[in-house]
């Protein structure tokens, strides 16, 4: 098996698993008075990330040597995206939830900045290709993550404006 080939079948189990933590979280925050705010753009950002894990299969030659401080610094993303996983716990999904009268949390990556998974998530998309040598895989998946972002980020204010706590971070899996 090539580390293209390794590197995306890891990334694709982990997203997979994140998935499933996802949708239990999801069914606990929905027993707890939780709802989804952006249910029409959820689907759009698991194709965004199945069609950029086909890109970088499809486009990518096996057999190209990747740059290996960039799949070091793909490596330390994982670690920050394990961070708010656990910083967020049950609260974690990869929809966009809300859950009225609960506060946000303000705690780990959270202390830093309003929404470090989504900042995770844009360095994911840009540096594994990248790592592969896929600059246009890296730049169209990107572009393409950020008109998402700017969609969802615009509707989780509205939502905080009008009084709702959103407490979730989507993993965008």
């Amino acid at each position: 098996m090539s580390v293209l080939h390794a590197v995306l079948a890891l990334v694709a189990l982990q997203r997979l698993g994140e998935l499933a933590l996802a949708a239990a979280n999801t069914r606990r925050l929905r027993q707890r008075g939780g709802f989804e705010i952006d249910r029409a753009g959820y689907p759009l950002f698991v194709a965004l990330h199945a069609a950029w894990l086909a890109a970088l299969a499809a486009l990518v030659p096996a057999a190209t040597i990747p740059s290996w401080p960039l799949l070091a610094v793909f490596g330390i993303l994982q670690l920050g995206r394990i961070w708010v996983i656990a910083t967020l716990g049950g609260r974690w999904t990869t929809r966009l939830m809300a859950l009225p009268d609960v506060a946000l949390v303000r705690a780990g990556p959270y202390r830093f900045c309003r929404h470090p998974n989504y900042l995770i998530v844009a360095g994911e998309i840009a540096v594994l290709p990248l790592a592969f040598g896929a600059a246009g895989v890296a730049l169209a998946f990107s572009l393409a993550n950020a008109v998402l972002l700017a969609r969802r980020i615009r509707l989780e204010g509205q939502a905080l404006a009008i009084g709702t706590r959103t407490v979730t971070q989507p993993s965008q899996s």
